[in-house]
């Protein structure tokens, strides 16, 4: 063994083919050019395939913090884990930031990169962490690691059996102070290693730190020698984490609290790099209720964490959005209600209104957002985004749709706009069963006619008002023929008379009316029925009529 072999000649040795020092790294990405208090954001998702409400829930974030202050958003592919990682992924979340509005400045995209802070896959960096890693073997702060997995099982157990903390650290790293030259000869003999951390930590000492969603913390310092390269030279997740963040020019850093036990780790080294950190968010879970007590959304219990539950169910993207921002920011809901036409980038969204203690997920309350949101829609964007949906879940009616696009966007159109609009439905399989009434194909009688109405009578009401329909009619004449009929039948034509009398009258013109809806539409509730039956046109009114009139009551 060469005695004289030091940690700058075994950083040569593992790293041949690297010259450049991070100094050459700090020119060739240097700080970015922005203004005061801008942001620098990421969404760094891994491309499993799998994205989820709390995908969305960070991206988000990111999106608004580097967008409302001026700075900018970039996305960042964390393919480190080669094992995991699914062919089509990218192209899934560049599919989703589009989506849902979240405009990148930079990142990777489907043909490369854009923008000169990359490559923006991990897995295309490597050169950058081997010069990162070099400094910290030249330092003598990283060394090779020959351990096996069957020795890693073997110090665990006997720290197991001395109830010592588990890890790869002090005394139990193996090693952790073999010489340089000793080092190099397992090296040079082909010995399969992962470069660690030397850590200079002790557990003793306490590090403050500020995280701006949960506030002043304060944790022990890392003493683990964690691994920063695997065998195959490619970077662990907080080695390329850091460097990434660095080198990138990351601000702000929005993820999820489970990432806080690793914080010491991130934060040494940021140090020992000579780094400045970037701020943290640490975002609490999305909880739901589960019988008296809450608790995390689950990939495997809970199906409505995946973004494809809601894509199925019909919910548009801008309802799902603004859903979110109801989750992350306490004073949206208030915003909105002063502000129900503005556009949710007038919206001051601020991590200081974010809840360190976590949202809890409501279904009902997101459809009562969706309702709202999909209301203010044009029947253009309903249309849009409807036959789209359709075209994916439902193509049956989707070719419905298609057949005649006038009368689809008829449909839709009724009840929209004004002060207050419809909120019939707010997902798009909802709009199916909605307008199903309005297509032969998918109508059907599934509302009851009024008890108090006989087959006898009813063939009377549809015949009578049959007599005098005309489709030109405005909604007033059309409502004085819908009386007329009523009071030829002894019903009560005055709703509050009937109301404070019932007992005076068999029935009144509420009942009259909701006949004629069962017959047109086959529902109790439907929108305005002299606009329906305009939109149906005179035909399909008089043929459902007449098919009405030989009904029997059940």
């Amino acid at each position: 063994m060469d005695t004289a072999f030091n940690s700058h000649n075994l950083a040569d040795l593992l790293f041949p083919d690297t010259e450049d020092g991070t100094q050459a790294l700090e020119a060739r990405f240097p700080p970015r050019a922005l203004p005061s208090g801008a942001m620098v954001t990421r969404f760094a998702p891994s491309p499993t395939g799998f994205l989820h409400l709390g995908n969305l829930y960070g991206a988000l974030a990111d999106e608004r913090l580097a967008h409302r202050s001026g700075g900018v958003f970039y996305l960042r592919v964390e393919d480190t884990d080669e094992k995991r990682e699914v062919p089509g992924a990218l192209e899934k979340i560049l599919e989703m930031c589009g989506e849902f509005g979240l405009a990148l400045d930079e990142g990777a995209t489907a043909d490369g990169d854009a923008g000169v802070y990359g490559p923006f896959r991990q897995r295309r960096r490597a050169e950058i962490y081997h010069i990162c890693a070099k400094e910290l073997v030249r330092k003598g702060l990283a060394y090779p690691c020959f351990c096996t997995e069957e020795a890693l099982d073997e110090i665990r157990e006997k720290q197991a059996s001395v109830k010592a903390n588990p890890g790869y650290y002090g005394a139990w790293a193996v090693h952790r102070d073999m010489p340089p030259g000793a080092a190099a000869e397992l090296v040079r003999a082909g010995k399969p290693y992962v470069l660690r951390l030397r850590s200079p930590g002790d557990p003793a000492r306490r590090v403050k730190f500020t995280d701006l969603v949960k506030g002043d913390t304060e944790f022990p310092e890392n003493d683990q020698d964690v691994v920063l390269l695997k065998s195959d030279g490619i970077p662990t997740y907080h080695f390329a984490h850091v460097v990434d963040d660095h080198f990138m020019r990351t601000t702000h850093v929005v993820r999820g609290d489970e990432w806080l036990a690793t914080l010491p780790i991130h934060v040494q080294l940021f140090s020992l790099m000579g780094w400045p950190m970037p701020e943290y968010l640490h975002t609490a879970p999305i909880m739901k209720m589960e019988g008296a007590s809450k608790r995390k959304l689950s990939k495997r219990k809970d199906p409505e964490l995946a973004l494809d539950f809601y894509r199925a169910k019909g919910f548009c993207p801008a309802a799902l959005k603004e859903y979110i921002l109801t989750l992350q920011n306490s004073n949206f809901e208030e915003w909105r209600d002063q502000n129900p036409a503005a556009p949710l980038s007038d919206f001051p969204f601020s991590f200081k209104k974010m809840n360190p203690a976590g949202a809890l997920f409501d279904m009902d309350k997101l459809m009562d957002v969706a309702k709202t949101v999909m209301s203010r829609q044009s029947a253009e964007e309903v249309y849009g985004g409807l036959l789209a949906w359709a075209e994916a879940y439902e193509p049956e009616f989707a070719l419905m749709l298609r057949r005649d696009e006038g009368y689809a966007r008829g449909i839709l159109s009724i009840g929209r706009g004004g002060p207050k609009p419809r909120k019939d439905f707010g997902t798009y399989s909802e709009a199916k069963e909605y307008m199903a009434f309005f297509y032969d194909g998918l109508f059907e009688i599934i509302g009851a006619y009024p008890e108090n109405m006989g087959a006898e009578l009813l063939k009377t009401v549809f015949g009578r008002f049959a007599e005098t329909y005309d489709p030109r009619d405005d909604n007033s004449v059309w409502f004085e023929k819908v009386k007329a009929v009523a009071a030829g039948i002894g019903f009560a034509v005055n709703m509050k008379d009937y109301k404070k009398n019932p007992d005076a009258h068999p029935g009144s013109v509420g009942d009259v009316a909701m006949a004629l809806r069962i017959a047109v539409t086959g529902r109790a509730q439907s929108p305005d029925l002299c606009e329906v039956m305009r939109l149906l046109g005179e035909v399909r009114v008089r043929e459902r009529l007449n098919t009405a009139q030989g009904v029997t009551h059940e």
